[in-house]
C-alpha cells in the first residue's frame, strides 16, 4: 500500500503518458480498418479519409467510448490474485500500455496492420506470466481469441466473396449497368445504415444515456438503413452514366455510384471504431487511475473520467495523422486492386462480421476482419488478383503480435518493478 500511497501521483502520469502513446499506435495502425479500403478504391483521397476520421474517430471515442471499462482485460487475469499486491497491477498494466504501444509502433513503421486488441491482450499475458505465474491466466479467454485468428478473417472473407458475387451478377453482368446501379443500389445502401447503425448501437452509447437493448437497436438500426436509403436514393440521381474513352464497358458510372456508398461506410466505420477500440488504450489507465485514487483497492471496474476518453480520441487521432499513411496504402493497395464495389463489399463484409461477434461475444479483431474481407473480395475474381507475398507478411506480423506483445510486457514489468519495488 506504501508504494503506491507514496507513488501514486507519479504512476497516474505515466499512465496517461503511456496511455497517449497506445492511443497513437490504434491510430496509426488500426484506423486503416475505416479508411483503407475507401482510400485503396479512390472513393475519398488520403487528406478527405484523414479528414472524416480525425471527426468521427475522435467523436466515436468520446461519445460512445464507454462510461464503465473491464479493468482486468476481458477476463484475461484473475483479479483475486492481486489483492495483496496492488502495485503489481499498476506495474503491469503500465508495462502492458507501453509494450503494446511499443509493438504497434514498429508495426505501422513497417506499414504491417496488426491487432492493437492482440497487442494489449499480449502484453496483460505477459505481464501476468511474469508476476502472477500461469495460474493467474484465464487460458480458455486466450484459447478464445488466439481462435478468432481463424474465425474472424474467414467469417468476413466469406460475406465479402458472396456480396461481391451479388454485385457483380445483379450489376456488372447486366446488359445495362448503370440501370441495374440505379436499381439495385438502394438495397445496398439499406444494408449499409442498417449493418453500421447496428454496429454503433450494440457497441454500446453508454456514455450519452443510450443503453439500448438488442430489440430496440435492430428497430433502430432499420429506421437509419431506411433514412440512409432515401438518401442514397436523392444522392444517387444526382450521378451520371458519363463514359469515358478507357472505359470500354460503361462501368465508370457504376463505381461512382459506389464511391457515393464507400463515403457513408467511411463515416460510420470511423465511429464506430473510435467507440470500440479505444478501450484498447484507456482500459489499462483506468485502471492504473482506479487502483491509485482507491488507494490499492482492485475492483473488477473503474469509472472511465471525460478526460481519459478525450485523451484516449486525441492520441487516435494524432496516430492516425503522423503515421495512418502506411497501414492505409498496405490494406488498400497492397493485398488486392479496389474499386469503389469492390470496397464497399469488404468494409460492409467486415461491418456485418463485427455485428455478429457482438452478438455472440465472439472475441474479433476488426483489423483482421477487414484484411479477411479484403481478401474475399479479390477471391472472388481469382488467385491471380491477391498480392500473395503482402498477405504472407501480413499473416506473420498477426503470429507475431501476441508473444511480441508478451515479450515487452515482462521486460518493462520488471523494470518498473526494479524501479519502484
Amino acid at each position: 500500500m506504501s508504494i503506491i500511497a507514496q507513488h501514486g501521483d507519479i504512476f497516474i502520469l505515466m499512465a496517461c503518458a503511456f496511455g497517449l502513446f497506445m492511443a497513437w499506435g490504434v491510430g496509426a495502425n488500426d484506423v486503416a480498418n475505416a479508411m483503407g479500403t475507401s482510400v485503396g478504391s479512390k472513393a475519398i483521397t488520403i487528406k478527405q479519409a484523414i479528414l472524416i476520421a480525425v471527426v468521427f474517430e475522435f467523436l466515436g471515442a468520446w461519445l460512445a467510448g464507454g462510461e464503465v471499462t473491464n479493468t482486468i482485460r476481458k477476463g484475461i487475469i484473475d483479479p483475486t490474485a492481486l489483492q495483496d499486491d496492488p502495485q503489481l497491477l499498476v506495474y503491469g498494466m503500465l508495462a502492458a500500455l507501453l509494450a503494446a504501444a511499443t509493438w504497434l509502433l514498429i508495426a505501422s513503421m513497417r506499414g504491417w496492420p496488426v491487432s492493437t486488441t492482440h497487442s494489449i491482450v499480449g502484453a496483460i499475458v505477459g505481464f501476468a506470466m511474469a508476476g502472477l505465474g500461469l495460474d493467474a491466466i484465464g487460458w480458455v479467454k486466450v484459447g478464445q481469441i488466439a481462435a478468432s485468428w481463424v474465425v474472424s478473417p474467414l467469417m468476413a472473407g466469406s460475406i465479402a466473396f458472396m456480396l461481391f458475387r451479388s454485385v457483380q451478377h445483379l450489376i456488372f453482368e447486366n446488359h445495362d449497368p448503370f440501370a441495374a446501379a440505379k436499381r439495385y443500389v438502394p438495397m445496398y445502401v439499406f444494408l449499409v445504415g442498417f449493418i453500421v447503425a447496428m454496429v454503433t448501437f450494440t457497441k454500446g452509447l453508454k456514455h450519452v444515456g443510450l443503453d439500448l437493448g438488442f430489440g430496440a437497436s435492430l428497430l433502430y438500426s432499420i429506421l437509419v438503413g431506411g433514412l440512409l436509403m432515401a438518401l442514397g436514393v436523392w444522392r444517387e440521381r444526382r450521378v451520371g452514366a458519363g463514359k469515358r474513352q478507357d472505359d470500354a464497358f460503361g462501368f465508370g458510372g457504376v463505381e461512382r455510384v459506389f464511391g457515393v456508398l464507400m463515403l457513408f461506410t467511411a463515416c460510420a466505420m470511423a465511429f464506430a471504431h473510435g467507440s470500440n477500440d479505444v478501450a484498447n488504450a484507456v482500459g489499462p489507465l483506468a485502471a492504473v487511475i482506479s487502483v491509485v485514487e482507491s488507494g490499492g483497492t482492485i475492483g473488477g471496474e473503474a469509472l472511465v473520467p471525460w478526460w481519459v476518453l478525450v485523451l484516449g480520441g486525441g492520441g487516435i487521432v494524432i496516430g492516425l495523422v503522423t503515421y495512418g499513411h502506411r497501414v492505409i496504402a498496405t490494406v488498400g493497395t497492397g493485398i488486392t486492386e479496389l474499386t469503389p464495389s469492390r470496397g464497399f463489399a469488404a468494409t460492409l463484409a467486415a461491418a456485418t462480421t463485427v455485428v455478429l461477434a457482438s452478438g455472440t461475444g465472439l472475441p474479433i479483431s476488426t483489423t483482421q476482419t477487414l484484411v479477411g474481407a479484403v481478401l474475399g473480395v479479390g477471391l472472388a475474381r481469382g488467385m491471380a488478383a491477391l498480392n500473395m507475398r503482402v498477405i504472407g507478411t501480413i499473416v506473420m506480423s498477426w503470429l507475431i503480435t501476441l508473444p511480441a506483445g508478451a515479450t515487452l510486457a515482462i521486460m518493462f514489468f520488471f523494470m518498473f518493478k526494479g524501479m519502484f519495488g
